[in-house]
């Protein structure tokens, strides 16, 4: 295929996609090109029947006994177990439970207590914010505790690991440009310092190939909700390496995490295993819509969806860059498909505008400040064609500047 392709040979790439026949068991709205799904996945039809399942049934006639008879009680260690496949993580390390910003709180906790002579820890500036907030949070309970921030103390984060440092906090896919970044040198090199490594995979969980146990990670966090498609405010997840599970203690010991829950016992005694990162009761209809969510990988292979997420966000790049070209966009990520995640960034100065526009055409990305758009291209439902048609209607918007007209700057509350 030389140059840029034609509508035939994108059509063509759709015939010839693996994937293709997975995109029949999301529920996706007529007329709609959806590129968010880097910030809240698709519905799926299994989403939905467990989640009718869940409460018609199960709530409604089991009543309390099924916490028991259906299982609610464990599922944030089985569902761990199932999620822990997609991210490299071999059974009894993971675990579903509470949101991204909590499960960060208890493992920075967890880490600077395994380092107690260290007061040091490392994040990146330009990190999700709820990561630095917590962070933050946590570098203020403990005395002569530092945070340090890349691009902020130092300009890369390799260049603020020392010796004072307990633990780094590092996204493996920026949030915002789609930087991916090595997980494997970098853990290595926090190693080397004697320093424990959190990685945050919300933007690369069910993305992309991710490797946590042959990496020698530390411990890891994530959310549920974006290419795992497990329903908004979905449970997150914590991974913890086996070799640290023995001695690890997180600040947040509820009575999920107790040894004997049931005993009612006085003092804490924290349980065994992954389970000692749980917390509070959880949310059982949220996790079984992610159950089913979950179920749809089941025989998926994350090269084979790597593989795509790389073409179909070559191809957009392509696309605008040809078509787009003399309307001041410019390509934030990064060109090499190797070094970013899932998604695509170009940032405008108008860009909140346009992104309104494009919404209100049924082409649905997001906006993030000061002025980057952001498209999101999952694998399983997204295809060759929806890139095409996406390009088809930013282009028109641009050449006849209809972003221009007022109500695309009113701010909404959610960009």
């Amino acid at each position: 295929m030389g140059g840029i392709p034609d509508l035939a040979e994108v059509e063509a790439m759709d015939a010839a996609d693996p994937l293709r026949a997975l995109r029949d068991r999301f529920v996706l709205p007529e007329g709609v090109i959806y590129l968010d799904g880097n910030s809240l996945g698709a519905a799926s039809h299994a989403a939905f029947d467990e989640l009718r399942k869940a409460a018609a049934e199960e709530w409604a006639h089991d009543l309390i006994r099924a916490w028991n008879k259906d299982g609610w009680f464990d599922m944030p260690v089985e569902l761990g177990d199932q999620l822990g496949r997609l991210i490299g993580a071999a059974p009894g390390q993971t675990v579903v439970c509470d949101t991204t910003s909590i499960n960060i709180y208890k493992v920075l906790h967890a880490a600077m207590a395994m380092r107690p002579d260290r007061t040091v820890i490392v994040a990146e500036g330009d990190s999700f914010p709820t990561d630095i907030y917590m962070a933050e949070g946590v570098a203020s309970t403990g005395k002569n505790t530092v945070l340090r921030l890349a691009g902020v103390d130092a300009p890369t984060i390799e260049e603020l690991i020392d010796e004072r440092v307990a633990v780094v906090l590092v996204n493996h896919v920026n949030y915002k440009s789609g930087e991916l970044r090595d997980m494997a040198a970098l853990t290595r090199m926090a190693h080397d310092a004697g320093a424990l490594i959190v990685w945050d995979l919300c933007h690369s969980a069910g993305a992309m190939p991710v490797e946590l146990d042959r990496a020698s990670a530390d411990f890891a966090v994530g959310c549920t909700y974006k290419y795992l498609n497990g329903g908004p405010g979905s449970p997150a997840f914590i991974y913890a390496a086996e070799r640290h599970l023995a001695d690890v203690r997180q600040p947040l010991s509820g009575w999920w995490s107790h040894a004997r829950p049931f005993a009612f016992e006085q003092a804490y005694a924290p349980g065994t295993g992954i389970r000692r990162f749980l917390c509070g009761t959880q949310p059982v209809l949220s996790m079984r819509t992610l159950k089913g969510a979950l179920d749809i990988w089941n025989g998926v292979d994350l090269a084979t969806v790597r593989r795509k997420s790389i073409a179909l966000a070559d191809l957009f790049i392509e696309l605008v860059e040809v078509r787009c070209g003399g309307y001041d966009l410019t390509l934030e990520s990064t060109r090499d498909s190797a070094k970013r995640g899932s998604q695509i960034s170009f940032i405008h100065q108008h860009g909140y505008q346009i992104m309104r526009a494009l919404i209100e055409r049924g082409v649905i990305g997001d906006f993030r400040a000061p002025s980057t758009m952001r498209f999101g291209f999952t694998p399983l439902y997204v295809g060759y064609r929806d890139v095409w048609n996406a390009v088809e209607v930013l282009e028109d918007i641009l050449r006849t500047g209809v972003w221009r007209e007022a109500r695309f700057a009113v701010k909404t509350t959610v960009t």
